[in-house]
């Protein structure tokens, strides 16, 4: 609230218009109403409250009803009084609650431009660091980002996000954490130290998006460190996407392996070229045998778990890989040569190939 402003700055003209109003029964002209909304509009500015503001108009009409009455001189003398009471707050309370968007479209302004300088660094360090105060952030601190996604794009305020808002308020109210989001998808900014906060902003998200899928990046310090961390999600989103991980929860730190095979992308395609390439040749293509590989690989190469995941009979599989074995010169069940097939295979996924050719 301004120092020094009180209810009473903000009713100019009222006990006239009352006078007058009871005096003829005529309504209040345009230019009442709009000079009452501007009022309204500069109460908000001021801080005051709507309640106390309305109440402040029925006071002064208190005061002003006993003019009013001897003015009018007839019997509509109360009812026009009390319409121009209506009309007047009315066309107030229209004027505050407009000067209240318009701040509340500000203060969303100026949230999703700190947000977006946050997330791609773009502003003055030393800035960043004092806007982030206001948001609950301490960018001093290490921090570290989960990412959602979902079947649908989200934008903040819709229902989705706002559900998981509630739930991270309800339990982490006192905590200096940040959700809100970002191209589509749902973000949680929280201390590195605070692993119990993502873990069950990823849990909510989880739940409100009905099974979509939760990326979280590693703890980095500083302001450039949320950068990173953000960063470091968004790959793993993507890379669960090529790779196919099933899992609802995925950390960057489990899958720092991935993004070291595909730093060197030419290396790669060697190696895929190289320890796959023959698969081609085989009837049906490489498709087929490459995703024998996987299954075989992904299950930990237990043969009868990779035969119920491609819904063949072990007998199916064990000749596939017999094949394999032949067209590539390498083993699978081999320790010696499993490893540069399992590596060749993850870069197959990782550089979509048979499908795009290397």
């Amino acid at each position: 609230m301004t120092p020094g402003v009180g209810p009473e700055d903000f009713l100019d003209g009222f006990d006239r218009i009352l006078v007058e109003v009871a005096a003829t029964g005529r309504r209040l002209t345009r230019e009442e109403l709009e000079s009452r909304r501007d009022l309204g509009e500069q109460a908000a500015e001021a801080g005051l409250g709507l309640r106390g503001m309305v109440g402040a108009h029925f006071a002064a009409a208190r005061e002003a009803w006993p003019a009013a009455s001897a003015g009018a001189g007839g019997p509509g003398s109360a009812d026009s009084a009390l319409a121009a009471v209506q009309q007047a707050v009315d066309s107030f309370a229209e004027g505050y609650e407009r000067a209240q968007r318009q701040a509340i479209r500000q203060e969303e302004a100026g949230r999703r431009e700190f947000i977006d300088d946050l997330l791609h660094g773009r502003s003055d360090l030393g800035r960043l660091a004092e806007r982030a105060e206001r948001y609950g952030l301490r960018l001093a601190r290490a921090h570290a980002v989960a990412v959602a996604e979902g079947p649908a794009a989200y934008e903040e305020g819709d229902p989705v996000p706002r559900r998981v808002v509630r739930a991270m308020t309800a339990r982490f109210d006192s905590r200096r954490i940040l959700v809100t989001t970002k191209e589509g998808r749902m973000l949680c900014i929280a201390p590195g130290d605070q692993e119990d906060v993502l873990a069950w902003f990823a849990k909510q998200a989880y739940a409100a998006t009905d099974g979509g899928r939760v990326a979280v990046g590693r703890s980095h310090p500083g302001p450039g460190g949320v950068v990173q961390s953000y960063e470091e999600a968004l790959n793993t989103l993507e890379m669960a996407e090529r790779l196919g991980f099933g899992g609802p929860v995925l950390k960057a730190a489990d899958l720092l392996v991935y993004p070291v095979l595909a730093r060197d992308r030419q290396a790669l395609a060697d190696l895929v070229v190289s320890a796959l390439g023959p698969l081609r040749s085989a009837r049906g293509g490489a498709r087929p045998l490459l995703d024998t590989l996987t299954a075989y690989f992904d299950s930990g190469c237990v043969a009868a778990e990779a035969a119920r995941r491609l819904s063949l009979s072990v007998r199916a599989l064990t000749y596939r890989l017999e094949r394999i074995r032949k067209l590539t010169g390498a083993d699978p069940a081999d320790p010696g040569q499993r490893y540069t097939l399992q590596t060749a295979a993850i870069g197959a996924r990782l550089l979509n190939w048979p499908a795009q050719e290397l």
